[in-house]
């Protein structure tokens, strides 16, 4: 076989695997939208298995550890969260979904209630940005160091 046959013969071939790399690029991992998951993925298979009375070693074997764990005096308060994000390849994030699961449990450990929290239940609010006036001058960076000299 000549070397010019050789060479048609494997354009085809070649040309296939370029167009077969190229739209692979194209696939989902490389797309301009990915759906994330933060925290917990927590199923509603997996509250169902939580009622009243169980124990806390069995919420731990049944969800895993918690993000959180709040006391407020008798009661003591296991919470965990997760969140669905969707981002996008400029960096852009818009939540989805979001569930706050909280546990509470008796001093002896054992479960008392639980409740099931969404981006309804939540509350938004300003932080206030004034600051504290300090004795002395506000100097930048270069001022200080130009009245040190």
């Amino acid at each position: 076989m000549s070397l010019s046959a050789a060479f048609r013969f494997a354009s085809p071939i070649a040309a296939a695997l370029v167009l077969s790399l190229t739209l692979s690029a194209c696939s989902s991992g490389l797309s301009l939208v990915q759906n994330k998951q933060r925290g917990y993925d927590i199923s509603e298979d997996d509250v169902k298995q939580i009622r009243p009375g169980q124990s806390a070693a069995l919420v731990t074997a049944v969800l895993g550890s918690p993000q959180s764990v709040n006391t407020f005096a008798s009661e003591t308060a296991w919470i965990y969260v997760g969140e669905k994000v969707q981002q996008t390849a400029f960096g852009m994030e818009l939540s989805k979904q979001r569930t706050v699961l909280v546990i509470y449990f008796d001093k002896g450990g054992k479960v008392t209630d639980l409740e099931r929290l969404g981006v309804a239940d939540g509350k938004s609010f300003q932080i206030d940005s004034r600051r504290t006036p300090s004795f002395g001058q506000d100097r930048s960076f270069i001022e200080s160091i130009i009245s040190s000299i």
